[in-house]
């Protein structure tokens, strides 16, 4: 791996790319986030997280995650198709679940949210995304990956074990303020095997 560019192994090309996201893409990320959710997400999320949705509070909270990130860890990548950010992806250490040992074959990072707005599907920015977020954990001494799904999302289910993640057994259940919200942890390990699996993976985001 070269370690000398940011995303050895998805850097992009002249018309879709990779990169870490800027202050000044605050607003598209927010509108990515919220476009997707509303359309991909209304038969998953609870329909209180969706129609109270505040746009500039989110807009200022993805700034916030941009220029005064939690650690050195964390991070915010966004895809872009010519000069439109259609995607993006948030990662950094997890939290540990109630009762949870630290992982024995090393640190983990974890993705908070990695989405691509529907009419941007199938044209690999989903895929690009999760290969640069496996190459900086990798870059860190991240031995493993994990991502928090609601457990009827069958589609980002599907993203994900095509790419060769697997379901590690933790469940979870969030308050959302009406109906709560279970979701369910997959996890890869980052190892030589992984640039495989994402090449070979079906694209489906």
């Amino acid at each position: 791996m070269d370690t000398a560019t940011p995303f050895p192994r998805f850097s992009g090309t002249a018309e879709v790319s990779v990169r870490p996201a800027r202050p000044e893409d605050a607003a598209a990320v927010a509108h990515v986030q919220l476009v997707t959710w509303r359309t991909a997400y209304r038969d998953v999320l609870p329909l209180a997280v969706l129609d109270e949705w505040d746009e500039g509070a989110a807009t200022e909270s993805w700034r916030t995650a941009v220029t005064r990130p939690p650690t050195p860890g964390h991070g915010v990548l966004v895809a872009v198709d010519r000069d439109e950010i259609v995607g993006f992806a948030a990662y950094g250490p997890p939290e540990l679940t109630r009762g949870e040992a630290p992982d024995p074959d090393g640190p983990t990072t974890e993705i908070a949210t990695l989405l691509v707005e529907p009419r941007w599907g199938r044209r690999g920015h989903g895929s690009r995304l999760l290969a640069a977020v496996a190459d900086l954990a990798q870059a860190t001494g991240a031995a493993r990956l994990q991502v928090w799904l609601p457990e009827t999302d069958r589609v980002s289910a599907r993203f994900f074990e095509s790419a060769g993640w697997a379901q590690q057994g933790w469940a979870r259940t969030l308050d959302t303020g009406g109906t709560p919200l279970r979701e369910v942890r997959w996890h890869t390990m980052l190892d030589d095997r992984l640039d495989d699996r994402l090449d070979d993976g079906e694209e489906t985001r």
